[in-house]
């Protein structure tokens, strides 16, 4: 275990690109990538890593949710998971995805997981062996889930509007012109899927990105509580939500809170701007 991970609240959160090397061969591990981009892990990635692919794999594909506790058994089994294995998820964008995929798995009691700090970027600039053999492992023993726990981490439209009049602490991760209203997507893409900008009033603004470093790997947890304690004045026992346009970067943010900070309350509003900004009557504000 890296020093820097003692530091946090939930140090086996993690695991070190050096500590995947070593264990690529262990029968009790199940190294996951998760990407935004879907069609990179074709070009090359950790030996051994299987593909969960957020749309297809964790997604139903008629309503807009997760796929159900059958669903989720059936791509564990078909990606050798049972559960008892260590799954450990990386992938791009400073692991926007791998940690939205681990918050999946945590909606399906799933808590045998781990990050890959710094994710796919640092394992390729530290020139760790790629490569394109698409693994097939045995299928495994998963029995279907009991049920998905959707009320311990995950909040709705309806309890995101009764956060919003108890002016409880709310998050938006979103980029700057996101939070003003100033566009309705991130920088550089389509800017669709949604008829109004701004953010939830009240919300707080802090970018995703301000937790990660250069590398892609996380800040020390003495600069994590300088952002989200003493900038934001959240305290760890606070109700929070966070909230960006689909979930991937408020799961990256709500990991950070939840393992790395250790703050006990803390939901992922899913939904989030895609949902409130299309929805009839949700109160927005704008800062422009």
């Amino acid at each position: 275990m890296s020093d820097k991970f003692s530091e946090y609240a939930s140090p086996d959160a993690l695991v070190t690109t050096d500590w995947v090397a070593e264990h690529l061969d262990d029968p009790k591990i199940r190294i996951v990538e998760s990407n935004e981009d879907v069609l990179l892990y074709d070009t090359g990635h950790v030996p051994n890593a299987v593909h969960i692919d957020w749309r297809r794999d964790l997604n139903d594909q008629t309503v807009r949710d997760y796929v159900d506790p059958e669903g989720f058994a059936a791509m564990c089994r078909r990606n050798g998971i049972s559960p008892d294995t260590t799954v450990i998820f990386y992938g791009d964008k400073s692991n926007w995805w791998a940690c939205y995929a681990y918050w999946v798995f945590q909606l399906f009691s799933h808590t045998n997981a781990k990050v890959m700090d710094g994710g796919r970027d640092k394992w390729v600039a530290e020139n760790k062996e790629l490569s394109k053999k698409i693994p097939k492992p045995d299928p495994a023993d998963y029995p279907v889930p009991a049920e998905r726990d959707d009320a311990t981490i995950r909040a709705f439209q309806a309890q995101t509007l009764a956060h919003c009049k108890g002016s409880k602490p709310l998050v938006d991760v979103r980029s700057p012109g996101e939070f003003k209203g100033e566009v309705t997507h991130m920088p550089e893409y389509p800017q669709e899927g949604v008829l109004r900008g701004g953010h939830i009033p009240g919300a707080r603004h802090c970018p995703w990105a301000r937790a990660a470093n250069e590398d892609g790997t996380f800040k020390s947890a003495a600069d994590l509580r300088a952002i989200y304690a003493d900038e934001l004045g959240l305290g760890e026992d606070d109700d929070v939500i966070v909230y960006c346009r689909i979930g991937e970067r408020s799961s990256h943010t709500w990991f950070v809170l939840t393992r790395l900070l250790g703050y006990s309350h803390v939901r992922n509003y899913d939904g989030s701007w895609t949902e409130w900004g299309n929805m009839v009557g949700n109160p927005i504000e704008k800062n422009v």
